[in-house]
């Protein structure tokens, strides 16, 4: 089923002509639950890996010994999806209640050491022909996101490790049919569901913080109070939520900073977002017409259930150079 924003509450541009210099393309990718193929654009699907191809690795040291095992982060979700389609909806038995119980954090991987190479989980694959707003590097038609199931990396040793990888795929030959998982990873919320994808190209503007001070003011005075009903720019007319590629950063909790590439000092662009929230209530507008009957639903605007960093990371690459190092946002 494709998924579809429904129209903005207001014409930004029309109030604010400005804007409409500023105006970008994004594609919302609308992950849903489902079973993708290697053949498909997923979030947490199989890739389309060569079998005599290596599986790219964590080697970057730190602390990888102990957290949660990622099989039981699997079962976990398997359980409590089949308790929720059984009607009535009772929830999951004393007997699951019971498994789920033992699956704790713990020390499940003893035997590694801090530099031992872990696999890093595969996050999406994204295929061109799905995907209008991907952009052309010249390294294929393919990109793979995969990162490390532990947010000990960087600087602050608090960050994501985000590999990419451009491929032709029409150059794959026998695929690797079980491509290798971490024991443990440090967050449950690092390990995609499988999600097939309803991508939608959609029209966003900068995050407010990110206009010149006087639109600032003006956006804030045609607003009106903050106890008014009306549609919010932050929230309802710059950018959207969700998993998406191109657009703009919503800068909602840090405002913005510098994101120039530590290469070259090109502005970065952001590639993909990857979001906790399809929808928040405070970003209700954006519900796809589609979705807007079941918005209610546990778990509804949660599909892949990841929550990178404090919630929504954007990878962000040079304009450039795709080969010069990424930068990453998190919000």
């Amino acid at each position: 089923m494709p998924r579809t924003t429904p129209p903005r509450p207001a014409d930004v541009e029309a109030a604010f002509p400005e804007l409409a210099g500023l105006r970008r393309t994004a594609t919302r990718l609308h992950p849903r639950r489902g079973t993708p193929t290697a053949h498909d654009s997923s979030v947490g699907g199989p890739m389309l890996w060569p079998a005599d191809e290596p599986w790219p690795m964590c080697t970057i040291p730190h602390k990888r010994s102990s957290g949660f095992r990622y099989t039981e982060v699997v079962r976990k979700r398997e359980i409590l999806e089949a308790a929720g389609r059984r009607e009535p909806d009772s929830g999951p038995t004393a007997e699951e209640i019971e498994i789920i119980d033992g699956f704790k954090r713990g020390r499940h991987a003893p035997h590694l050491s801090d530099t031992d190479p872990i696999p890093l989980i595969a996050v999406a694959q994204l295929y061109r022909r799905d995907v209008p707003g991907l952009p052309d590097v010249g390294d294929g038609d393919l990109l793979q996101v995969f990162w490390c199931g532990f947010e000990r990396h960087g600087e602050s040793r608090y960050d994501l490790h985000v590999h990419l990888r451009w491929r032709h795929s029409e150059d794959v030959g026998t695929l690797l049919t079980e491509p290798p998982v971490p024991e443990v990873v440090g967050r449950e919320e690092l390990v995609p569901s499988p999600c097939v994808l309803h991508p939608e190209e959609i029209v966003e503007h900068p995050y407010l913080e990110d206009l010149p001070p006087e639109l600032q003011d003006r956006i804030e005075v045609w607003e009106g109070p903050e106890e008014d009903e009306g549609p919010q720019y932050i929230y309802d007319l710059s950018t959207a939520p969700g998993w998406k590629i191109g657009g703009y950063i919503a800068w909602n909790l840090t405002g913005p900073g510098p994101l120039d590439c530590s290469t070259c000092g090109t502005e970065l662009t952001p590639l993909l977002t990857a979001d906790q929230h399809e929808w928040t209530p405070g970003t209700a507008s954006w519900i796809p017409t589609e979705d807007r009957q079941n918005a209610g639903v546990r778990g509804s605007n949660i599909p892949t259930r990841v929550s990178p960093g404090r919630g929504r990371l954007t990878i962000a690459v040079c304009p450039r150079d795709a080969g010069h190092p990424i930068g990453l946002v998190t919000q």
